[in-house]
């Protein structure tokens, strides 16, 4: 069997395949294995309940749940989910969209595919153009979407050291720019893995050059605002109509539902559910029929104001607590955690890459990311990217404590073996 040029770039080994698979293998090896590794959002009892409730409304209505199991949507969406989030959002934020400027998808992960190659790739006029991530590390999902070569060209993060033990990224504006192949820029906020938040400063500056050379702003907001809301520090969402704002119902405790929301602008929309369209058909329609019931009952926001974002908050403090205790005295940060359901340590001058210590820990039963899977579009060399891991919060205090001293054990031994 001969594969298209598509075919090839789609089934070759690829990092986040080659992820999943790994980790779906050594839970099945080891169903007690400590995982620290994956997204997959926390059991939240209020939430869980909540969800459960907005369902079993559906499933007792006969309208509803006939237009949830029985009825494909149009190429953008539930209309009147796409109303409803509309006014929801200008009554927050007054954005003055409608509901021509929002359509739903199947993930984000599948709506960044459609958008990333409806921007970039190979042009009408035979010019390749790339997405541009102003700061690296970013979310691995990103790193095999492109369907051209080339696809992104990444930068390097000024590093702020903050404290004694933790640092944060920024964007390096002295390096940073857009050139005239550049399509689209694209930030995650916050961001999968280091939980870094982008400041308000940033994005101003971010949207204003962007605007300025006539390319989208692509932001990433599966953790962030207005909903799930996983964010611990000060931060304004923000939308115009250079900006594409792309959300999802995952981190509010529906990853099985599949369900993401792409905000822009009207001509954009009108592409993107075209191409969505002929990909797959029509969107899911449970997450819409929960979001809607959710919508109705006040509750889209409040979940992750109230219940969501305290309880990763809190998580977080614990984790980073366990960490600084179980690693004193060997050359460690964290990275200043603003949001996500995520740390990430760097383990300064570690005599191992980080892709050998997960293998190390994976033997020990304990299960984390690789820092180096997260630069994609990064082409010069850093050392950087071999120092860090990538560790989930999600799981029960006892699982993150007894996994925290494995790993602790673990790179004692490595730097202490030089």
């Amino acid at each position: 069997m001969r594969l298209s040029k598509f075919g090839a770039t789609l089934s070759q080994g690829s990092g986040i395949v080659s992820l999943m698979e790994d980790l779906g293998g050594a839970l099945r090896d080891n169903p007690d294995m400590l995982f620290l590794g994956g997204g997959n959002p926390a059991r939240i009892p209020a939430v869980e309940s909540a969800l459960k409730q907005a369902l079993q409304q559906v499933l007792d209505d006969p309208v509803k749940s006939q237009q949830m199991l029985g009825v494909y949507q149009s190429p953008a969406g539930d209309r009147q989910l796409l109303d409803e989030l509309a006014a929801l959002l200008n009554k927050e934020f007054k954005w003055g969209l409608t509901r021509h400027n929002l359509a739903l998808a199947n993930g984000s992960q599948s709506a960044f595919f459609v958008l990333f190659n409806l921007l970039a790739g190979e042009g009408a006029d035979g010019v390749a153009r790339h997405i541009q991530l102003p700061l690296v590390p970013e979310y691995l999902g990103y790193s095999e979407l492109g369907l051209a070569e080339n696809f992104y060209r990444a930068d390097r993060p000024a590093i702020e050291y903050v404290g004694e033990r933790q640092f944060k990224y920024h964007v390096d504006f002295n390096s940073f720019h857009i050139d005239a192949n550049t399509a689209a820029l694209c930030v995650s906020r916050p961001t999968n893995p280091t939980g870094n938040v982008i400041t308000d400063d940033e994005m101003a500056r971010l949207d204003a050059q962007a605007q300025a050379h006539g390319v989208p702003l692509i932001v990433d907001g599966a953790y962030g605002m207005p909903f799930p809301g996983i964010i611990f520090t000060d931060a304004s969402p923000s939308w115009n109509d250079n900006t594409l704002l792309v959300l999802s119902l995952s981190k509010l405790g529906l990853p099985g539902a599949r369900t993401a929301v792409v905000i822009a602008n009207e001509s954009l929309i009108q592409s993107f559910a075209s191409a969505n369209t002929v990909l797959s058909l029509a969107a899911g329609n449970m997450g819409p029929a929960i979001a809607r019931q959710l919508i109705a009952s006040e509750q889209l926001l409040a979940l992750g104001r109230n219940a969501v974002a305290p309880f990763y908050r809190e998580r977080a403090a614990q984790t980073v607590a366990l960490l600084e205790r179980a690693l004193v005295g060997l050359p460690f940060r964290i990275h200043k955690p603003e949001g996500a359901i995520f740390l990430w340590l760097w383990l300064e001058g570690l005599p191992i890459t980080s892709e050998q210590l997960y293998q190390r820990l994976k033997t020990r039963g304990v299960l984390v990311i690789s820092g180096h899977h997260f630069f994609p579009g990064l082409t010069e060399p850093w050392q950087h990217q071999h120092e860090c891991l990538r560790l989930s919060y999600g799981q029960p205090v006892s699982v993150i404590a007894r996994a925290i001293a494995i790993l602790a054990d673990e790179v004692r031994t490595v730097y202490h073996a030089g």
